[in-house]
């Protein structure tokens, strides 16, 4: 779905398909550097990191293995709860894997603190983070973020994964929700 299917939803574009990846390729190409001579797992986080992990691990020109972990901290709001729920676990082990979790959004952090920690306990020999989009407003926790795409305002966006109560995920870009559309 392109942008301009759905204009009266978004209030603005903040992103276009060929701008994310860009910044997809630009960390790609930082990772191969960072983890060379290594074999990084990259550990998607559903659902919303599935267009980001695809295009990702497919930019990168190295081997990665990969895997998917889904937690929520959502539910059908546009505001984390900060309780947060193992939805499906990792089906590798972790013990001195080198893990980049691939994130599509941090919004508060509370979720991806608890998915740091969580990881971290498995003896995992290191753990970064890759996320697509950060909001440094809404911070509740000062989360560490090794490989961070574009900081974006503390508003509600959607596409390129990102969704509203699991719309607008196919949407070739990132643009700002109107908030009739969630009010």
């Amino acid at each position: 779905m392109e942008l301009s299917d759905i204009e009266s939803d978004l209030t603005s574009v903040l992103y276009t398909e060929e701008q994310i990846h860009a910044k997809i390729a630009e960390v790609a190409r930082q990772v191969e550097v960072d983890y060379e001579g290594r074999d990084p797992l990259l550990v998607g986080v559903l659902k919303g990191a599935v267009m980001v992990m695809a295009d990702f691990s497919r930019e990168l020109k190295m081997s990665a293995a990969m895997d998917w972990m889904a937690v929520s901290s959502y539910g059908s709001g546009t505001k984390s709860s900060g309780v947060v729920r193992i939805l499906k676990d990792l089906d590798t082990d972790l013990h001195g894997r080198d893990v980049i979790i691939v994130e599509d959004i941090i919004d508060s952090g509370l979720t991806l603190s608890w998915l740091l920690d969580n990881l971290r306990t498995r003896g995992a020999a290191s753990v970064e983070i890759f996320a697509l989009l950060r909001k440094p407003e809404a911070a509740k926790v000062q989360v560490d973020v090794k490989y961070v795409g574009f900081e974006i305002p503390n508003d509600f966006v959607v596409g390129y994964g990102l969704d509203f109560d699991e719309r607008y995920r196919n949407l070739r870009g990132v643009g700002v929700l109107a908030p009739h559309v969630y009010s």
